[in-house]
Order: C-alpha cells, then structure tokens, then sequence
C-alpha cells in the first residue's frame, strides 16, 4: 500500500542527496496516519452522534466545531508521527523527545523539539566518516563533498561560472569531474 503523496522515483534537480530521495511527508508513520484518520472520525462522532444539539441554527458552528476540533486533534498525531522517526533519523534520545512532544501541552514540546534537534549527518563517501551536511570537505581525510571556490572556500552552485562572494573565475579551480555538472 503507498502513500498517494509519495512520489516514486529519484529526482535529481540540484538539492542534496539525501533531500532528493527522501520526501519530507514519507517520514510520517503508517501508524500515525491511520490514528489520525480514527481520531478525526472519532471527533466527528462525537460533536455529531454523541452531542447533537436539535436546534437547527447550531448546525454551522456544530460543523465548524467538529471539523476544527477534529482537525487540530489528527494533525497532533502527525506531527508525533513525523517526530517519532524524524528523531531517529538524527540519532536523538527518541524516548526522551517522545515524551516531551506527547506531554507537553498546546505542542509545545513540538516546538522544542525543532528548535533544539540536531543537524542531519552524512557519510563521507570516502573514510565513511559522519560529517555534517553542511561541511564542504570531510575533517578527517579532506575528501570534497560539495564544490567550492578555489579562492574563498566558501560554498558554490555546481552551475556558477564565477564565485558568487570574491567572483572568481571557477573553470580554473579543476574542480573534481563528480562536482562539475556542466561544461562548456
């Protein structure tokens, strides 16, 4: 069974690895998708079955009052879902942040969580080392990761011809052919 919001297949448009292949959406659990579909229904279950009101000019605001309800009740436990793997992804304490997400109240521990989770990690291709996403060289066997100018250091677009901060001419850097993208 497959998520109608997951696209298959690679995509190769610039953006790293790891954010090509991976869709922000896929992270949400099975799980948390199903109970958030009972919890909706259960929320409209109630302001309609269990608490209906028989004047008829309270049905707007029974209907807007379920489906707000019922909707901000679902979206809580995707958004626990999505933490729960999420922090796994980036090798977190998944224990500790799970219970701070799921007691603390109005999701504050939701935003905690994104405020103070840790940067994704890659392995260098080279010595296998986890370096963070950002880094353009490994620290341990200088291998390059991402392109850079030969001047500044600073990090470049595989597609620039001049280095956006000091506008150094890149083709006379001999940049390693998997970081050039094109030729001209």
């Amino acid at each position: 069974m497959s998520m109608p919001w997951v696209q298959s297949g690679s995509r190769n448009d610039g953006r790293t690895e790891e954010a090509a292949g991976e869709d922000q959406l896929s992270l949400i659990p099975r799980w948390s998708v199903v109970l958030a579909i009972l919890i909706f229904g259960a929320v409209q279950y109630l302001f309609h079955g269990v608490l209906p009101h028989h004047k008829p000019e309270m049905l707007p605001m029974r209907l807007l009052m379920g489906y707000s309800w019922g909707t901000a009740f679902a979206s809580y436990v995707l958004l626990v879902g999505y933490v729960s793997r999420d922090v796994k992804r980036r090798r977190m304490p998944a224990a500790l942040w799970m219970l701070i997400v799921v007691l603390m109240p109005g999701g504050i521990g939701a935003v905690v969580y994104f405020l103070l989770r840790q940067p994704l990690l890659r392995a260098c291709p080279n010595c296998r080392t986890e370096v963070m996403s950002s880094y353009h060289f490994c620290p341990q066997c200088q291998f390059q990761m991402a392109p850079v100018c030969g001047r500044c250091f600073r990090g470049v677009q595989i597609t620039d011809v001049y280095c956006t901060q000091c506008g150094h001419d890149l083709a006379k850097d001999q940049a390693p052919a998997r970081l050039r993208a094109y030729s001209d």
